[in-house]
């Protein structure tokens, strides 16, 4: 089932999620339900915030950007299939050079700003049988996965922007959490009621 993405300005999404338990009631269709989500946004993460659970739960898969004409055969292939489950993850290390990569979010739709991150990280979460994992990661895998994990933190990438560059898109901020948008996936606004 596509579920609705939950628009900027809606308080789950400045939220530290909570871990949850191999026995989280209905796990294996929420994750479905997620992955359906993304792809329906073309979207190549999602982290549960964002579709209004306060959990340390998201997904990536990279596979969009392997089309990139810019990449290396060898980064092309690295992304290309790269499809994960993150459970109760942690970011043990970040490493590296920051450097600039020009982000968006489905969350906040038609905004797009280079956000500086760290190229190298080595991440402990549990997959999605709940066994644990460390991995390290870099490149564009790492920001993506850096991306999402910052949504379980409750951190969005416009809060890693400049002060000024903050105030240049406050105004579509503003109306992006009022509805006045228009996307191609479903979304929850702040001001708009759940429906059950």
């Amino acid at each position: 089932m596509i579920l609705p993405i939950v628009a900027y300005g809606d308080p789950v999404l400045k939220k530290k999620a909570t871990d949850i338990a191999k026995d989280y009631a209905g796990f294996d269709e929420l994750l479905k339900n997620m992955f359906e989500t993304m792809y329906n946004a073309y979207g190549v993460g999602l982290a549960a915030p964002q579709i209004g659970l306060p959990i340390r739960l998201f997904i990536v898969d990279t596979t969009p950007f392997s089309e990139d004409e810019d990449l290396t055969e060898e980064e092309k292939k690295s992304l290309n299939g790269f499809k994960r489950v993150f459970i109760n993850a942690q970011i043990a290390n970040e490493e590296g050079d920051e450097w600039a990569f020009n982000e968006g979010c489905l969350s906040i739709p038609d905004v797009r700003e280079d956000v500086f991150r760290k190229p190298r990280i080595t991440i402990e979460f549990l997959d999605e049988n709940f066994k644990p994992q460390t991995e390290v990661y870099d490149g564009l895998i790492a920001r993506v996965i850096q991306h999402e994990y910052d949504h379980i933190e409750g951190i969005l990438f416009t809060d890693k922007l400049s002060s000024f560059k903050k105030r240049l898109i406050k105004g579509r901020l503003s109306n992006i959490s009022k509805g006045k948008i228009n996307v191609d996936y479903r979304m929850r606004f702040p001001n708009q009621k759940k429906k059950r």
